[in-house]
């Protein structure tokens, strides 16, 4: 029997005990770290690589605008990079909601503590080390400590995300296994099931198993992949505008002084250094203006518009998007190390069989409750539970006997009555527990036990029908019950007695009734969730606090595991260097006896190889890792705490809705890639142009009012238009990205630098050809709109050569049906400012044939896109984003 907690006065700490308990070791509460407060964030985010381009654009745009042009660029640039940082503040202030929500849990308890004084009920953060803590089914474990009086049954799973209940009793001096799965030490976070004990505080506050997780949800994370590409992006294009910046300033120059001026200008600008100034701040003028329309500045919009366009797509797929980061990273997932309990399984225990004395197997449906046998299992259980049935649900006891009862209420019985004086309760020992039924038949006492205990003591068995035999088919039953236990299954044994049954020496001649199966039961979609992850490139490791057998099991019935892949456990893991772990992941499948900190490192160690990795998890113990992770899957049966610290959740803990957040995350991560080669097409283009033309003679091609419409066709209009597009199947048979891979490949710079010289060439032919001349005679009013309009439907067109990589340029199309209405609501302004225009948009109208001609001439980029792409397939060249 449990034995009761020693609650006698002047039994625990007195007042100056505790006085110097709390002075020696602290309270019991975790110290908050020092945060940035919002506005520090928010000027950190200022140091964002693209930002600081934009920055340094803006600073020249004010430069100018003293100087009396472009102010609406100005603007426009200070406006995205406000918007930019304050998304990306907002989405960082996670880690510290987590904090407070694993203190607000925290501070809810209560706890009954033996003091010298007698038994008080005192809030959780006055325990202190030494303290007595008297312990009853549904305490909360307030602080670490051993239990040294007393047996409990305690549910660790906020702690280690298991189902099964850990069983904890005093160890006398004898050592028992580490951490959590010692069988004397209590934990903080965790929840009394049954029983009754006290347990000696050791350890409060941080120094707790608890409160270390608590001060790993603080702890700052690095840099997302797409911020590192970012990075990478930023430099290029600041190395491209400094160049083309140098270059403009120095050929204009040149060709200011050395032929644009006699013999005699040139010595009177030799003699007048003021004239000379006035040539080298034009110059000047020219190379910042160059710069500026080097820089993506709708990059960072477009990149808040794609991933906040595609979190209400998600949503319906289950998928709630926290962070917006979170969104593309998951795109780009190599390894995804998920959980066992509530993300493969169920979450809960489940009967799942039942095998009768022949050794036949009764699935959970199986009619079994059609048989005379049935009232016998029904009262076993019945009669022999610590839970018990509240509106249909078994409630209180352990998990065990909860599925046990919720499996034989569906088909109740008429139920005798129980003597309580000659039941026997469960015990570790015994591993057993009896009672005895007096109804208006003979007494019969009823068993359950382990199996290896009850079968020992059977003689007969009753078969489907209630027919009594011989015991005689052990051999078969054993048989049916290792095919089980090879699933993971909890076995548990039924049997009756015409005797009173209260020690182990009274476990004879008993009638088996039957074997029980009990288990988390696998979910129908995680074995395909398992198989679309793989097939998409990501390898999914199993990392769990069950036994290796169990999810050894587990891992093969849903396909983790295989001939080439290893399990290991916790031990063996901890034994590795950061290398040696580093060599077996590529083969990992499994590590069992997980420990939160197995968690943290596995994440780490992925990270330092340059994977980017994924992290499941639903409980307090999972939280550092999902901070950690480059994402984190919380489950949406989670606790808070875990919701708070991940990226993402997953609101039907399904694995198949993380593979369908790879989908989206690889659609926004092309959609980003198609973004830029449109942009940094027409950019370069623009930049050429702003580069050539004052040196071929044409001063202002693209007025100011011209370039605020082109901008915003550009950045604003071009990322609504590419953030709708499909998420495509064919994204899910690609290789995933590795972390350090640059943003633009070798295909995106092949068609930004052929579509920018193309477009850039034909602009310029117009421009300077005798041809077009004649084509406009003694009207540059409409050769300037003509050009303006050639400027635009050349980008529009690249916009649809941009957005796929196949010869077809509607391939896909009717996916992104916002693409369409927006570039056809682009080209119908368009038309519109070339022929209402006036003098706001140096526009003239042009004739049918004059703007049939620059329509031909500007279709004339798709040709070459297409042209472009035969040369790459015939040479096997990269195509794709």
């Amino acid at each position: 029997m449990i034995a009761k907690a020693p609650i006698n006065d002047g039994y625990g700490l007195d007042a100056e005990s505790v006085a110097r308990s709390r002075a020696r070791h602290g309270e019991n509460q975790i110290t908050r770290k020092k945060t940035k407060s919002f506005w520090e964030k928010l000027f950190e985010n200022f140091n964002d690589p693209m930002i600081k381009i934009l920055l340094i654009a803006l600073c020249i745009d004010v430069f100018l605008m003293v100087r009396g042009s472009q102010w609406y660029e100005t603007i426009g640039i200070a406006i995205v990079i406000l918007i930019a940082t304050v998304v990306s503040t907002l989405s960082e202030q996670g880690s510290e909601a987590a904090f407070e929500r694993l203190q607000q849990e925290a501070s809810k308890i209560k706890c009954r503590v033996i003091r010298r004084d007698g038994v008080i009920e005192i809030p959780v953060w006055e325990v202190v080390v030494g303290d007595l803590i008297s312990l009853q089914p549904g305490d909360k474990i307030p602080a670490d400590g051993f239990i040294i009086d007393g047996e409990l049954d305690v549910d660790q799973s906020a702690l280690n995300g298991e189902t099964k209940e850990a069983r904890k009793r005093p160890s006398y001096g004898v050592r028992s296994e580490p951490g959590l799965l010692s069988g004397d030490r209590l934990f903080s976070g965790s929840v009394a099931c049954s029983g009754a004990g006290v347990m000696r505080v050791s350890a409060v506050g941080e120094k707790t198993f608890y409160g270390k997780l608590a001060l790993e949800v603080q702890e700052e994370t690095g840099d997302s992949p797409l911020k590192t590409r970012l990075a990478g992006l930023a430099k290029t294009i600041s190395v491209f505008g400094y160049i083309g910046a140098f270059f403009v300033a120095l050929v204009y120059i040149f060709n200011a002084v050395a032929f644009d001026m006699g013999a005699e200008r040139l010595n009177a600008l030799i003699r007048n250094p003021r004239a000379l100034m006035e040539i080298i701040a034009h110059a000047s003028t020219l190379a910042v203006t160059v710069i500026v329309m080097a820089v993506p500045e709708g990059l960072p919009m477009m990149i808040t518009v794609v991933l906040s366009s595609n979190m209400k797509r998600m949503l319906k797929d289950n998928v709630l998007v926290r962070k917006l980061v979170g969104i593309e990273t998951t795109g780009s997932l190599n390894i995804l190390f998920t959980d066992k309990t509530g993300t493969l399984t169920r979450g809960e225990l489940e009967t799942t069989g039942f095998i009768d004395g022949d050794g036949g197997l009764w699935p959970k449906n199986g009619g079994l409750y059609l048989k005379n046998i049935w009232k016998d299992i029904y009262r076993c259980v019945h009669h022999n539970s610590t839970a018990s049935m509240s509106l249909g649900k078994a409630i209180g006891g352990n998990a065990t006997d909860r599925a046990l009862l919720e499996y034989v209420n569906r088909h109740a019985v008429a139920r005798e009555s129980v003597s309580g004086a000659e039941t026997a309760a469960f015990s570790s020992q015994t591993k057993f527990m009896a009672s005895r039924s007096v109804g208006t038949n003979r007494p019969v006492t009823f068993v359950k036990g382990a199996p290896e205990v009850v079968l020992s003591g059977c003689s007969t068995y009753k078969d489907a029908d209630g027919v009594e035999k011989p015991f005689e088919h052990i051999r078969k039953l054993k048989k049916t019950m290792s095919e089980l236990q090879k699933n993971s299954a909890r076995l548990i044994a039924v049997a009756t007695a015409g005797h009173t049954v209260q020690t182990a020496n009274d476990l004879t001649n008993l009638t088996l009734i039957g074997i029980l199966s009990v288990r988390d039961d696998i979910r129908r979609e995680a074995a395909a969730g398992v198989k679309r992850l793989q097939d998409a490139g990501v390898q999914v490791v199993i990392v769990t606090g069950d036994s290796i057998e169990t999810a050894e099991s587990i891992a093969r019935n849903v396909g983790v595991l295989n001939e080439s892949s290893i399990s290991i456990t916790s031990r063996q893991f901890n034994a590795m260097s950061d290398d040696e772990a580093a060599g077996v992941l590529p083969r990992l499948a499994v590590v069992a006896r997980a420990l939160p900190s197995d968690k943290s490192r596995l994440v780490q160690i992925a990270g330092s190889n340059g994977l980017v990795c994924g992290m499941t998890g639903d409980g307090v113990n999972d939280a550092p890792a999902l901070k950690r992770a480059d994402v984190g899957f919380a489950m949406g049966s989670g606790t808070e705490v875990a919701k708070e610290a991940g990226d993402i959740v997953i609101l039907d803990d399904n694995l198949l809705s993380i593979a369908k957040a790879v989908k989206y995350g690889r659609t926004i991560f092309k959609s980003i890639r198609k973004f830029i080669i449109f942009q940094l097409t027409l950019n370069f283009c623009a930049m050429g142009i702003s580069m050539i033309a004052p040196l071929i003679g044409v001063d202002s091609p693209v007025t100011v009012i011209q370039m605020l419409w082109i901008n915003m066709v550009m950045d604003t209009l071009a990322g609504l238009a590419f953030g709708g597009e499909q998420a495509l199947e064919e994204y899910m048979r690609e290789k995933p990205k590795k972390r350090d891979e640059p943003i633009i490949n070798g295909y995106m710079w092949r068609e930004i630098f052929g579509g920018a010289i193309y477009s850039l060439l034909i602009c310029l032919w117009f421009l300077k050809s005798k041809f077009v001349s004649e084509f406009f005679p003694e009207n540059s009013l409409r050769l300037m709109t003509a050009f303006f309009a050639l400027f635009m439907f050349t980008g529009i067109f690249n916009s649809f050569c941009a957005r796929t990589h196949h010869m077809s340029l509607t391939d896909h199309m009717a996916g992104n049906k916002p693409f369409i209405f927006i570039m056809g609501i682009v080209t119908v302004a368009q038309i519109i400012i070339l022929y209402f225009g006036g003098t706001v948009f140096r526009t003239n109208g042009l004739t049918l044939p004059e703007f049939l001609f620059v329509g031909a001439l500007s279709a004339t980029t798709v040709a070459a896109h297409l042209s472009r792409k035969a040369f790459y397939a015939k040479r096997g060249m990269e195509i794709g984003t």
